[in-house]
């Protein structure tokens, strides 16, 4: 069923690390004093394949898409508040919003399956500024009920991967930053992180939109139903297409189409690393094009990042989503970058190394 996806290869040349490293060992300053941000150099040089990075063009993505299981309580929000949120989006007033403009980046929101329509009223064939409508053929409404039957057919998951992929194609630039907007996707999140992780659904499930502890607990309850609904989705697509929601299938596809061109993928919080979940359980190789922007406070994102053997970025105690740690983390990405290409060297600033050693 994944023949379809792009075979990612392994970006990794020791003589090129060993390069780029001898290349941040010499700057003007301690051996590893700048810490993390020399991995990230580190690691946004093999991506680009060069030692002089450069950003360009970032495109930050909010993928949207509803859920049919929020018809089982698992949300404190009611659906409205997904397509709401879309227009708060495209009309520059989200988090997200605020956040990418005010770093330069260009935001784009996608309906990958959201139960309204945005073009209502419009002439045929005419488009809204910042909004691409991908909705799946027999999904225009949302995701089906997970604990009474798949989310998703295989048809319609292999659409929504089909549709990030062709999306990314369009996009120019060389960072993707992922964003989400859906209501009852930390559910689907919890239920992904479950079932390819292994993990009982009690220690995956968190808060979403702010339930109470009783409502944790029911929606915990809910989840452990739908797991033993599909206890044959096991097979990374089959639990995404089971378990999962159209906003996730579609970022899934960008994820790995963005791999496949080495962009450098910035990822969001719990639901965005859902996605890179799915897709490192198909394909490993694609956390090296990964950045992990921030540790959500939603409680399975811990586990889902020691699922993946990765270390995020920030620990600010987010957990709105949107891709809002994404944009926020953003200029550390660029920070590092400017560091690897621009900072002196001791033999180009004529500065001592025994003279900087000595600071240590």
């Amino acid at each position: 069923m994944n023949t379809f996806l792009p075979q990612l290869t392994n970006l990794r040349s020791a003589a090129f690390t060993q390069a780029l490293q001898h290349k941040l060992n010499n700057k003007t300053k301690p051996l590893g004093s700048l810490g993390r941000l020399e991995s990230l150099a580190l690691q946004i040089g093999e991506i680009l394949g060069t030692d002089r990075p450069v950003l360009q063009d970032p495109q930050m993505v909010v993928f949207a898409g509803d859920h049919g299981l929020v018809a089982r309580g698992v949300s404190a929000f009611p659906q409205d508040v997904s397509w709401q949120m879309v227009e708060n989006f495209l009309a520059g007033g989200a988090a997200v919003s605020v956040f990418s403009r005010l770093n330069g980046i260009a935001l784009t929101v996608v309906d990958c399956g959201v139960n309204h329509d945005f073009l209502v009223g419009l002439p045929a064939g005419s488009q809204r500024p910042g909004l691409q409508v991908c909705k799946v053929a027999g999904g225009e409404h949302g995701t089906a009920d997970s604990s009474e039957q798949p989310a998703m057919t295989a048809a319609q998951c292999q659409q929504a991967i089909q549709n990030g992929m062709s999306l990314v194609k369009t996009l120019p630039g060389n960072a993707l930053l992922l964003g989400e907007m859906g209501i009852g996707n930390t559910s689907a999140a919890s239920l992904l992180l479950s079932r390819l992780a292994g993990l009982d659904i009690e220690v995956c499930t968190g808060a979403g939109t702010g339930l109470d502890a009783p409502a944790v607990q029911r929606k915990t309850a809910v989840l452990r139903e739908v797991l033993a609904r599909h206890p044959d989705a096991k097979a990374p697509l089959d639990a995404l297409a089971a378990l999962g929601g159209f906003e996730i299938a579609t970022m899934m596809g960008a994820v790995m189409q963005a791999a496949h061109e080495r962009r450098v993928i910035v990822v969001d919080g719990f639901i965005a690393s859902s996605a890179v979940l799915v897709a490192h359980a198909l394909q490993p190789l694609v956390l090296q094009r990964c950045v992990f922007a921030h540790r959500s406070g939603e409680r399975g994102h811990e586990f889902m990042l020691q699922h993946l053997g990765v270390q995020a970025l920030l620990d600010l105690g987010l957990r709105l989503g949107e891709g809002s740690g994404g944009a926020l983390a953003w200029p550390l990405l660029t920070a590092a970058c400017a560091m690897l290409r621009d900072m002196a060297s001791f033999e180009s600033a004529g500065v001592s190394e025994k003279a900087e050693a000595a600071k240590v």
